[in-house]
Protein backbone atom coordinates (compact mmCIF):
# COMPACT_ATOMS: atom_id res chain seq x y z
CA UNK A 1 0.00 0.00 0.00
CA UNK A 2 1.59 3.34 -1.02
CA UNK A 3 2.03 5.95 1.74
CA UNK A 4 -0.46 8.76 2.06
CA UNK A 5 0.32 12.07 0.30
CA UNK A 6 0.78 13.75 3.67
CA UNK A 7 3.45 11.28 4.81
CA UNK A 8 5.26 11.52 1.46
CA UNK A 9 5.26 15.32 1.72
CA UNK A 10 6.62 15.18 5.26
CA UNK A 11 9.41 12.88 4.09
CA UNK A 12 10.34 15.37 1.36
CA UNK A 13 10.37 18.19 3.90
CA UNK A 14 12.74 16.23 6.16
CA UNK A 15 15.15 15.60 3.28
CA UNK A 16 15.18 19.27 2.28
CA UNK A 17 15.63 20.33 5.92
CA UNK A 18 18.76 18.17 6.21
CA UNK A 19 20.13 19.61 2.98
CA UNK A 20 19.37 23.13 4.21
CA UNK A 21 21.24 22.49 7.48
CA UNK A 22 24.31 21.28 5.58
CA UNK A 23 24.20 24.31 3.29
CA UNK A 24 23.76 26.73 6.21
CA UNK A 25 26.79 25.32 8.01
CA UNK A 26 28.93 25.54 4.89
CA UNK A 27 27.92 29.17 4.28
CA UNK A 28 28.66 30.05 7.90
CA UNK A 29 32.21 28.68 7.63
CA UNK A 30 32.75 30.59 4.38
CA UNK A 31 31.50 33.86 5.88
CA UNK A 32 33.65 33.42 9.00
CA UNK A 33 36.77 32.97 6.87
CA UNK A 34 35.94 36.09 4.85
CA UNK A 35 35.22 38.05 8.02
CA UNK A 36 38.70 37.23 9.40
CA UNK A 37 40.31 38.62 6.24
CA UNK A 38 38.18 41.76 6.41
CA UNK A 39 39.05 42.30 10.07
CA UNK A 40 42.73 42.08 9.25
CA UNK A 41 42.28 44.75 6.58
CA UNK A 42 40.42 46.97 9.08
CA UNK A 43 43.29 46.64 11.54
CA UNK A 44 45.76 47.71 8.84
CA UNK A 45 43.63 50.75 8.00
CA UNK A 46 43.48 51.77 11.64
CA UNK A 47 47.22 51.32 12.02
CA UNK A 48 48.03 53.68 9.12
CA UNK A 49 45.44 56.22 10.31
CA UNK A 50 42.74 55.74 7.63
CA UNK A 51 39.89 55.93 10.12
CA UNK A 52 37.28 57.30 7.70
CA UNK A 53 37.78 54.39 5.31
CA UNK A 54 37.61 51.92 8.20
CA UNK A 55 34.36 53.44 9.50
CA UNK A 56 32.70 52.82 6.12
CA UNK A 57 34.13 49.38 5.40
CA UNK A 58 33.41 48.01 8.86
CA UNK A 59 29.68 48.14 8.06
CA UNK A 60 30.22 45.24 5.66
CA UNK A 61 31.67 43.20 8.52
CA UNK A 62 28.72 44.09 10.75
CA UNK A 63 26.24 43.07 8.06
CA UNK A 64 28.11 39.81 7.47
CA UNK A 65 27.96 39.01 11.19
CA UNK A 66 24.24 39.75 11.25
CA UNK A 67 23.62 37.36 8.35
CA UNK A 68 25.74 34.69 10.07
CA UNK A 69 23.66 35.04 13.24
CA UNK A 70 20.50 34.76 11.11
CA UNK A 71 21.79 31.55 9.53
CA UNK A 72 22.47 30.12 13.00
CA UNK A 73 18.87 30.84 14.05
CA UNK A 74 17.44 29.28 10.88
CA UNK A 75 19.65 26.22 11.37
CA UNK A 76 18.19 25.74 14.86
CA UNK A 77 14.67 26.02 13.47
CA UNK A 78 15.44 23.39 10.82
CA UNK A 79 16.78 21.03 13.50
CA UNK A 80 13.64 21.66 15.55
CA UNK A 81 11.38 20.70 12.63
CA UNK A 82 13.37 17.50 12.07
CA UNK A 83 13.12 16.59 15.73
CA UNK A 84 9.37 17.21 15.73
CA UNK A 85 8.66 15.85 12.26
CA UNK A 86 5.81 13.76 13.61
CA UNK A 87 3.82 16.93 14.33
CA UNK A 88 4.04 17.92 10.66
CA UNK A 89 1.69 15.08 9.73
CA UNK A 90 -1.26 16.98 11.21
CA UNK A 91 -3.50 18.87 8.73
CA UNK A 92 -2.87 22.18 10.55
CA UNK A 93 0.32 23.62 11.95
CA UNK A 94 0.97 22.62 15.54
CA UNK A 95 1.42 25.59 17.95
CA UNK A 96 4.80 24.16 18.96
CA UNK A 97 6.03 24.45 15.36
CA UNK A 98 4.29 27.65 14.32
CA UNK A 99 7.17 30.00 15.18
CA UNK A 100 9.77 27.84 13.42
CA UNK A 101 7.62 27.24 10.32
CA UNK A 102 6.59 30.88 9.90
CA UNK A 103 10.11 32.15 10.56
CA UNK A 104 11.51 29.88 7.83
CA UNK A 105 8.75 30.92 5.40
CA UNK A 106 9.42 34.60 6.22
CA UNK A 107 13.21 34.45 5.89
CA UNK A 108 13.73 31.94 3.06
CA UNK A 109 13.10 34.34 0.11
CA UNK A 110 15.52 36.87 1.62
CA UNK A 111 18.48 34.48 1.89
CA UNK A 112 20.81 32.83 -0.61
CA UNK A 113 20.08 29.30 0.63
CA UNK A 114 18.23 27.52 -2.20
CA UNK A 115 17.52 24.46 -0.07
CA UNK A 116 15.71 26.70 2.40
CA UNK A 117 13.57 28.07 -0.41
CA UNK A 118 12.62 24.51 -1.37
CA UNK A 119 11.59 23.92 2.25
CA UNK A 120 9.38 27.00 2.00
CA UNK A 121 7.70 25.67 -1.14
CA UNK A 122 6.98 22.33 0.53
CA UNK A 123 5.63 24.02 3.66
CA UNK A 124 3.38 26.19 1.51
CA UNK A 125 2.09 23.05 -0.19
CA UNK A 126 1.49 21.49 3.21
CA UNK A 127 -0.31 24.35 5.01
CA UNK A 128 -1.76 26.40 2.14
CA UNK A 129 -1.31 29.83 0.59
CA UNK A 130 -3.26 31.66 3.29
CA UNK A 131 -0.86 30.36 5.93
CA UNK A 132 2.11 31.55 3.84
CA UNK A 133 0.51 34.99 3.39
CA UNK A 134 0.07 35.35 7.15
CA UNK A 135 3.69 34.36 7.71
CA UNK A 136 5.04 36.78 5.10
CA UNK A 137 3.01 39.68 6.51
CA UNK A 138 3.59 38.54 10.10
CA UNK A 139 -0.05 39.26 10.88
CA UNK A 140 -0.20 37.39 14.18
CA UNK A 141 3.39 38.21 15.20
CA UNK A 142 4.46 34.55 15.28
CA UNK A 143 7.67 35.21 13.32
CA UNK A 144 10.66 35.42 15.63
CA UNK A 145 11.60 38.98 16.58
CA UNK A 146 15.27 38.14 16.12
CA UNK A 147 14.65 37.01 12.54
CA UNK A 148 12.71 40.19 11.74
CA UNK A 149 15.45 42.33 13.29
CA UNK A 150 18.27 40.55 11.46
CA UNK A 151 16.49 40.98 8.11
CA UNK A 152 15.67 44.66 8.63
CA UNK A 153 17.72 46.94 6.36
CA UNK A 154 18.82 49.68 8.74
CA UNK A 155 22.25 51.29 9.06
CA UNK A 156 24.18 50.28 12.18
CA UNK A 157 24.35 52.69 15.09
CA UNK A 158 27.53 54.75 15.53
CA UNK A 159 28.11 53.09 18.91
CA UNK A 160 28.09 49.66 17.26
CA UNK A 161 30.52 50.78 14.54
CA UNK A 162 32.91 52.25 17.10
CA UNK A 163 32.63 49.16 19.27
CA UNK A 164 33.52 46.92 16.32
CA UNK A 165 36.58 48.99 15.48
CA UNK A 166 37.72 48.96 19.11
CA UNK A 167 37.39 45.17 19.29
CA UNK A 168 39.28 44.73 16.00
CA UNK A 169 42.05 47.06 17.17
CA UNK A 170 42.28 45.22 20.49
CA UNK A 171 42.43 41.80 18.79
CA UNK A 172 45.26 42.83 16.43
CA UNK A 173 47.19 44.98 18.92
CA UNK A 174 46.55 48.33 17.23
CA UNK A 175 46.63 51.50 19.32
CA UNK A 176 43.16 52.86 18.47
CA UNK A 177 41.73 55.20 19.60
CA UNK A 178 45.14 56.81 19.91
CA UNK A 179 46.20 56.91 23.54
CA UNK A 180 48.99 59.17 24.71
CA UNK A 181 51.65 57.40 26.70
CA UNK A 182 52.14 58.67 30.23
CA UNK A 183 55.85 59.42 30.64
CA UNK A 184 55.50 60.35 34.31
CA UNK A 185 56.75 63.42 36.13
CA UNK A 186 59.99 65.02 34.90
CA UNK A 187 63.05 64.41 37.09
CA UNK A 188 64.03 67.11 39.56
CA UNK A 189 67.59 68.22 38.81
CA UNK A 190 67.46 71.27 41.08
CA UNK A 191 69.85 70.80 43.97
CA UNK A 192 70.87 72.84 46.98
CA UNK A 193 73.03 75.94 46.89
CA UNK A 194 76.14 74.09 48.00
CA UNK A 195 77.13 72.96 44.50
CA UNK A 196 80.82 72.88 45.44
CA UNK A 197 80.28 70.43 48.24
CA UNK A 198 78.06 68.15 46.13
CA UNK A 199 79.94 66.83 43.08
CA UNK A 200 76.96 64.85 41.77
CA UNK A 201 75.36 67.72 39.83
CA UNK A 202 73.03 68.90 42.58
CA UNK A 203 71.37 65.59 43.33
CA UNK A 204 71.24 64.66 46.98
CA UNK A 205 73.09 61.56 48.05
CA UNK A 206 71.84 59.55 50.96
CA UNK A 207 74.26 57.99 53.37
CA UNK A 208 73.51 54.38 53.87
CA UNK A 209 73.34 53.38 57.46
CA UNK A 210 75.36 50.41 58.52
CA UNK A 211 73.28 47.34 59.34
CA UNK A 212 72.84 46.47 62.95
CA UNK A 213 74.84 43.47 64.05
CA UNK A 214 73.20 40.98 66.33
CA UNK A 215 75.32 40.31 69.39
CA UNK A 216 73.08 37.94 71.27
CA UNK A 217 72.17 34.76 69.29
CA UNK A 218 68.96 34.31 71.28
CA UNK A 219 67.73 37.80 70.41
CA UNK A 220 68.71 37.23 66.79
CA UNK A 221 66.64 34.06 66.65
CA UNK A 222 63.62 35.87 68.16
CA UNK A 223 63.93 38.69 65.64
CA UNK A 224 64.24 36.18 62.81
CA UNK A 225 61.03 34.45 63.93
CA UNK A 226 59.23 37.81 64.13
CA UNK A 227 60.32 38.77 60.62
CA UNK A 228 59.34 35.35 59.33
CA UNK A 229 55.85 35.69 60.83
CA UNK A 230 55.41 39.04 59.05
CA UNK A 231 56.51 37.67 55.70
CA UNK A 232 53.80 37.24 53.05
CA UNK A 233 53.81 33.90 51.22
CA UNK A 234 54.03 34.04 47.42
CA UNK A 235 50.86 33.78 45.36
CA UNK A 236 52.04 30.57 43.71
CA UNK A 237 52.34 28.87 47.12
CA UNK A 238 48.57 28.42 47.58
CA UNK A 239 46.58 26.24 45.16
CA UNK A 240 44.89 28.16 42.37
CA UNK A 241 41.11 28.43 42.26
CA UNK A 242 39.41 25.80 40.06
CA UNK A 243 36.80 28.37 38.97
CA UNK A 244 37.53 30.04 35.62
CA UNK A 245 35.12 32.64 34.23
CA UNK A 246 35.11 33.20 30.46
CA UNK A 247 32.86 35.89 28.94
CA UNK A 248 30.52 34.93 26.07
CA UNK A 249 31.53 35.52 22.48
CA UNK A 250 30.83 39.02 21.14
CA UNK A 251 27.86 39.52 18.82
CA UNK A 252 26.13 42.40 17.05
CA UNK A 253 23.79 42.78 20.03
CA UNK A 254 26.61 42.75 22.59
CA UNK A 255 29.97 43.89 21.26
CA UNK A 256 31.68 44.05 24.67
CA UNK A 257 30.37 41.00 26.61
CA UNK A 258 30.90 41.02 30.38
CA UNK A 259 30.18 38.58 33.20
CA UNK A 260 28.84 40.16 36.40
CA UNK A 261 27.98 38.74 39.81
CA UNK A 262 26.05 40.99 42.21
CA UNK A 263 26.97 44.07 40.12
CA UNK A 264 30.66 43.03 40.27
CA UNK A 265 32.43 42.37 36.97
CA UNK A 266 34.19 39.00 36.81
CA UNK A 267 37.28 38.78 34.64
CA UNK A 268 38.91 35.58 33.31
CA UNK A 269 41.80 34.37 35.42
CA UNK A 270 45.24 34.84 33.90
CA UNK A 271 47.63 31.95 34.12
CA UNK A 272 51.15 32.83 35.07
CA UNK A 273 54.01 31.50 33.00
CA UNK A 274 55.93 29.92 35.91
CA UNK A 275 53.14 27.63 37.07
CA UNK A 276 54.44 24.70 35.08
CA UNK A 277 57.99 25.30 36.30
CA UNK A 278 56.91 25.35 39.94
CA UNK A 279 54.80 22.24 39.41
CA UNK A 280 57.63 20.33 37.77
CA UNK A 281 60.08 21.37 40.49
CA UNK A 282 57.68 20.22 43.20
CA UNK A 283 57.14 16.88 41.44
CA UNK A 284 60.86 16.28 41.04
CA UNK A 285 61.43 16.88 44.78
CA UNK A 286 58.71 14.44 45.75
CA UNK A 287 56.11 16.97 47.02
CA UNK A 288 55.72 20.46 48.48
CA UNK A 289 56.64 19.49 52.04
CA UNK A 290 59.98 18.02 50.96
CA UNK A 291 61.16 21.20 49.21
CA UNK A 292 60.18 23.83 51.88
CA UNK A 293 62.27 24.12 55.10
CA UNK A 294 60.55 24.36 58.44
CA UNK A 295 60.37 27.44 60.67
CA UNK A 296 63.31 26.50 62.89
CA UNK A 297 65.64 26.07 59.94
CA UNK A 298 64.60 29.42 58.44
CA UNK A 299 65.15 31.12 61.82
CA UNK A 300 68.66 29.72 62.00
CA UNK A 301 69.37 30.97 58.48
CA UNK A 302 68.20 34.50 59.37
CA UNK A 303 70.37 34.46 62.50
CA UNK A 304 73.38 33.31 60.51
CA UNK A 305 72.88 36.04 57.91
CA UNK A 306 72.74 38.77 60.55
CA UNK A 307 75.98 37.77 62.17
Amino acid sequence: MPPSPSLALVAKIKVQLKLAIARLRMVQKRDEALAKQQRRVMAQLLEVGKVDSALIRVENIIRSDIITELHEILELYCELLIARAGLLEAPTCDPGLEEAVKSIIYAAPKTEIKELQQVRILLAEKFGKEFVHQAMENVDGKVSEKVVKKLSVTPPKPELVTGYLEEIAKAYGVNWPRKQQDLGDPPDFLGDDDDDENPSGGQAQKNLEAPLLATDPNNAEVEARAELSKATPPKSFAPSSPLHVNPPSPSTDNVHPKVTLNSLELKPAKRTGNVGVVKKAAESKGGIADGIPDVDELAKRFAALKR
